[in-house]
């Protein structure tokens, strides 16, 4: 049986560009630049100054708000500045910039945190906070925060998501081929804070060889308790809620979190971070990133320290072959379009793509129809259509009304549009609107 959701489409994955090509791993870059926004939650303050030397695994920028995780430098040499740079979102911000002696030296706080088995549920919470570990399959919601479940909340699943759904990605799909036994463990870690003894990872049929490998590994007395589910290939079947819903049949409600339908979802790569800081003592410096497109000479996956600059990986991707008209970091789907290639890979980098304008399909907004295909296919079963309409009217009480912040914001509105019309970019300035006028009126009670 394949597990899956009511809605959704079936795009070209395009995913035969890279799905075969190894891991690369990147070393060797001169400057790191790391921005004090990565995640979800209360920005960064620098603890470190200019002139500091740093190694590798060196805290550089903490906070002491709860929703926060730290920020550790991915090189060893010399903080040489602490200014503004542009971030992948688009803004200027603060950020740490540390000129690497290529020396690689690790820091004396990166050492082995002991056997699983040895340690205290608190104790994995604890090392997944201080190694600044967040969701890296692109929301950035710090894990340790994920994991630390309010007292009100019975927790009965724990789902690695091995989907990566999103067309061209494969960066997910190599690790799972590549280091299976770091993703089984940091599931196992995850198991063992939450109190359960059987844990899910999904994955899509999409990669059957990940499939039956994955199927030998839990074969091992180790592995006992963690079951493998195989995904129907659909977007978004990598969806937290989505996810949730095909696996267990709950649904998260309207506004509420994964956690109030009983589940927890972590991303592969994730999972690799838990199981590194737990058997190494290695805090999040690295991550696994899709390069491809088609305009790019040599799709690949690479292994690169956080920091690197997205030019950086186009280089070492043989350049343009096309002159690229848009780059995006993530999926085509969910992603953010770039404005320049002078922006550093941070923590939710899992992909940059570059296109060039022979995929561009779109035309300036039509009339819509009203043929219902963005209903029929919305995975979270809300009317694109209205929420359109009434996002360009700026009627965002009827937004509301609409349940415009239950949207994931996953584009198969946009994508199946008979009109060429863009619903997704309307719908998300309609809900940064709706969320500021609801922490008004919460704001105006107390």
């Amino acid at each position: 049986m394949a597990y899956s959701f009511k809605g959704g489409i079936h795009p070209d994955d395009n995913k035969t560009y890279t799905n075969n090509v190894p891991i690369c791993v990147l070393d060797g870059v001169s400057e790191h630049v790391y921005p004090l926004i990565q995640h979800i939650g209360a920005p960064l303050e620098p603890i470190v100054e200019i002139g500091s030397h740093v190694n590798v695994g060196t805290k550089i920028a903490d906070s002491e708000a709860f929703v926060s995780a730290p920020i550790h430098s991915s090189v060893s040499g010399t903080v040489k500045a602490i200014e503004k740079r542009l971030h992948p979102n688009g803004a200027n911000v603060m950020s740490i910039i540390v000129e690497n002696d290529g020396e690689y030296t690790i820091d004396e706080s990166v050492v082995p945190k002991g056997k699983l088995e040895d340690l205290s549920p608190e104790e994995i919470i604890k090392i997944i906070r201080e190694a600044g570990i967040v969701g890296m399959g692109g929301a950035g919601f710090p894990t340790h925060v994920k994991l630390s479940v309010p007292k009100d909340k019975k927790i009965e699943y724990i789902i690695v998501n091995g989907a990566e759904c999103e067309p061209y990605l494969t960066s997910d799909h190599r690790v799972l081929l590549e280091t299976p036994d770091m993703v089984l463990f940091g599931l196992k870690a995850i198991m063992r804070v939450l109190g359960l003894d059987v844990g899910h990872i999904a994955i899509e049929k999409n990669k059957p060889d990940a499939i039956l490998l994955i199927k030998e590994k839990l074969k091992e007395s180790e592995y006992e308790g963690i079951k493998l589910c195989e995904l129907k290939t659909k977007y978004p079947q990598g969806a937290e809620k989505q996810l949730i819903w095909a696996i267990t049949g709950r649904e998260v409600p309207s506004g509420g979190l994964p956690a109030d339908a009983g589940a927890v979802v972590v991303n592969v790569d994730t999972a690799v971070a838990v199981a590194t800081a737990i058997k190494t003592g290695m805090p999040s410096i690295r991550r696994i990133v899709t390069v491809s497109g088609d305009a790019v000479a040599n799709p690949s996956n690479f292994e690169v320290r956080t920091g690197i600059s997205f030019e950086t990986l186009f280089e070492k991707a043989g350049g343009f072959v096309k002159d690229p008209e848009k780059i995006i970091m993530g999926g085509p789907m969910m992603g953010q379009a770039q404005l320049s290639l002078n922006v550093p890979v941070v923590k939710g980098t899992s992909a940059l793509l570059a296109f060039s304008s022979d995929m561009n399909v779109y035309d300036e907004d039509e009339t819509c129809i009203r043929c219902g295909k963005c209903v029929k296919a919305c995975p979270m079963h809300l009317m694109p259509l209205y929420l359109n309409m009434y996002a360009q009217e700026r009627d965002y009480e009827m937004c509301e009304k609409y349940n415009i912040l239950d949207c994931i914001e996953c584009g198969v509105c946009s994508y199946l549009c008979p009109g060429r019309r863009h619903p997704l970019q309307n719908i998300r300035v309609a809900k940064q609107k709706v969320m500021e006028m609801k922490r008004a009126r919460e704001s105006g009670k107390k």
